[in-house]
């Protein structure tokens, strides 16, 4: 049972449609799945739930809740929370978070929803941050809310794995969702925003990992569980280069050269792991033509049929998107084990 964040901290390249896929995916696969959606965008979470399911969700729907309401949400319970929610005590300085249970997707599939209120967070944890070092109970407490209620969940449905959606930055939602996770998986673009991102992420991956390690976890109240804090970098996978006769076209490929050097020298040597190896996992190519119809049929492309509009030549992308997932979680699996045998 391992964690993945899936992170980077540029925008715009795939990392939720990533993580969904991945998520479905595992389930596909006869995997038992865990979705956490800690990015205050709450895109992974709206590309599991449809509207209805959100206004009601997110508090959003003008009637009153009442049986005819119950029958029309089919995801959700009535007491089905956010991880707002879950923060909300820390927020507002009236207590400790709250352990909120995952809702079930599909068989198999949980999902840890997101709220944009997530965002009011940050401000405490980034204040909590000086005072963790000092190992502040309330501090760390604060610190560890993530980690605590996905420990929770985790009790709760025994996921085989937890895919951990993330915002495109290095603030501190982020620091305490990270720290939180096992491991680190990086969605990349061929360009050059994703090597600058590369030479940001690494080392501040090493920043926190070394104070989490080295300082806090001396320093916090015996009695309390902590995350270990490893942030393993697990690889990284391109995400949507243009493809012409399946090979990236020439202005993708100077800054493909260049993502194994800097992936290295930025992230792993800052993390204190011997570089030499293939650290890409995969490359996922763009499927624009099917993303729409996947939104619109509310399922991965890889599901899409001819009655979702997927039709003729479709089917037949349908089935390369299929084929890229599956042995793209096939090769992450293969990754957790070589960590697993590395960590040992």
């Amino acid at each position: 049972m391992t964690s993945i964040a899936l992170f980077n901290n540029k925008g715009g390249d795939g990392k939720t449609t990533l993580a969904y896929h991945l998520a479905h995916m595992y389930q596909r696969l006869g995997k038992r799945v865990l979705a956490v959606d800690l990015d205050p965008q709450s895109n992974l979470t709206s590309a599991f739930l449809d509207e209805d399911d959100l206004a009601f969700l997110w508090d959003e729907t003008d009637l009153p809740f009442g049986p005819r309401q119950e029958a029309m949400f089919t995801l959700l319970s009535p007491e089905t929370k956010t991880i707002a929610q879950a923060v909300q005590p820390i927020v507002e300085g009236t207590g400790d978070v709250e352990l909120i249970e995952p809702a079930q997707v599909v068989e198999g599939l949980w999902l840890l929803p997101g709220d944009l209120e997530l965002s009011r967070f940050e401000d405490e944890l980034s204040q909590a941050w000086g005072n963790t070092l000092a190992g502040n109970a309330k501090a760390v407490r604060a610190t560890t809310a993530f980690y605590r209620f996905i420990q929770n969940a985790r009790r709760v449905v025994d996921p085989d794995v937890v895919l951990i959606d993330v915002g495109p930055n290095l603030g501190a939602i982020n620091r305490a969702a990270l720290l939180s996770s096992d491991t680190v998986l990086m969605p990349l673009a061929a360009d050059l925003f994703s090597l600058r991102g590369l030479r940001n992420l690494g080392p501040t991956l090493a920043e926190w990992r070394r104070k989490w390690q080295g300082v806090v976890v001396h320093q916090a109240p015996k009695d309390m569980v902590l995350p270990s804090g490893n942030m393993s970098p697990l690889g990284y996978v391109i995400m949507q280069p243009g493809f012409r006769l399946d090979r990236p076209v020439g202005a993708y490929k100077r800054w493909l050269d260049r993502i194994p050097m800097v992936y290295e020298r930025f992230v792993l040597e800052e993390s204190g792991i011997e570089g030499g190896g293939d650290h890409e996992i995969a490359t996922i190519r763009q499927y624009r033509s099917l993303m729409p119809l996947a939104h619109d049929a509310r399922k991965p492309m890889f599901d899409l049929r001819t009655a979702g509009g997927a039709m003729g030549s479709m089917q037949g992308l349908v089935e390369k998107c299929r084929s890229e997932f599956r042995d793209l979680t096939y090769a992450i699996d293969g990754r957790l084990a070589a960590l697993g045998e590395r960590l040992r």
